[in-house]
């Protein structure tokens, strides 16, 4: 068996709009002084002169990619998504949101993954910011493959986009030359009926290895892939909901205000079944590795098996 090729989100992103830049000239990116962690240092090396280093200001960036987006230009702002979502949000709301204008912030260094940055730097609220904000698309991508659909797909959209990446290596669980991404639709990555496990980002392949492990126990799982957190794919979820019974969301993130509420939110109002999410409970993190702290947090496969097999149990 060939060894499971793993790569960070952000580099993904950096590549990709490198990548792209030739078949799209009025891309240009803006970092906050973080061009080496970001990777879009590889962007600023082959079109330094469509590269904007904005220094360690974060709203001021966010202000001059709206103009840049006024101006018919297609800017990604890139930063930590501790800083985009969090220091700008005022100004991605007021410049970006307001006047839906076409800006697209690249948000790298999400979760509790950061690892040893600490809880200062791990930003697990950003999701739950940015769907807040009218007419903001939010993107978190599972792997390379997705990651690098992902920032083509944010560019052929009119209008503002989140993108969440992220700095721990992750499995490619997406084959590039079959995958195709659209904003909004949802993956079906595994058939089940026991119960639907419900993921974003990183936690997509955790599910994937706690279906397995379930299935050997006689339980089958279907798992989803939720690259969109906003606009959410509520047809897909209504029906894993209507032919599993149980639904256990799964995420990098804060369990108040991300995909777990917005499942939930769906599934409340469309077909109601139960809901339990997995996530971070109401708490700051700590400094520590990364696959150290996502256990800990509970953001495992491990801990998925087991909520999984709590709802079927309660079914």
């Amino acid at each position: 068996m060939s060894d499971v090729i793993k790569k960070a989100t952000r580099e993904s992103y950096g590549e990709a709009l490198t990548a792209l830049a030739e078949k799209y000239p009025n891309l240009v990116v803006l970092d906050a002084d973080l061009a080496a962690a970001t990777k879009t240092g590889i962007f600023k090396k082959a079109y330094p002169d469509r590269f904007y280093d904005c220094g360690i200001a974060e709203a001021n960036m966010m202000g001059v990619a709206a103009g840049l987006a006024a101006a018919g230009m297609i800017p990604f702002a890139s930063s930590f998504a501790m800083f985009a979502a969090g220091r700008a949000y005022e100004i991605v709301r007021n410049s970006i949101g307001y006047p839906h204008l076409n800006v697209k912030i690249g948000a790298t260094h999400a979760g509790i993954s950061v690892g040893e940055d600490g809880a200062t730097h791990q930003c697990c609220e950003d999701l739950a910011l940015m769907r807040t904000i009218p007419g903001m698309v939010v993107l978190n991508p599972a792997d390379d493959t997705e990651a690098k659909a992902a920032v083509e797909a944010a560019i052929q959209h009119d209008g503002p986009v989140y993108c969440r990446f992220g700095r721990l290596a992750v499995p490619v669980i997406n084959d590039p030359a079959t995958y195709k991404f659209e904003i909004g639709k949802g993956v079906t990555l595994r058939e089940g009926k026991d119960a639907a496990v419900v993921a974003t980002g990183l936690m997509v392949n955790e599910a994937l290895t706690a279906a397995e492990t379930l299935a050997a126990e006689g339980i089958s799982v279907r798992v989803i892939n939720i690259h969109t957190i906003k606009p959410l794919d509520r047809e897909l979820i209504l029906k894993a909901a209507a032919e599993c019974g149980t639904i256990v969301t799964a995420e990098e993130h804060s369990i108040i205000g991300g995909l777990g509420s917005a499942v939930a939110e769906a599934v409340c109002e469309g077909c109601p079944v139960p809901v339990r999410r997995v996530g971070v409970n109401d708490t700051f993190g700590h400094s520590g590795p990364a696959l150290d702290l996502l256990k800990e947090f509970g953001l495992s496969a491990e801990h998925i098996a087991e909520v999984v097999r709590e709802a079927v149990r309660a079914k």
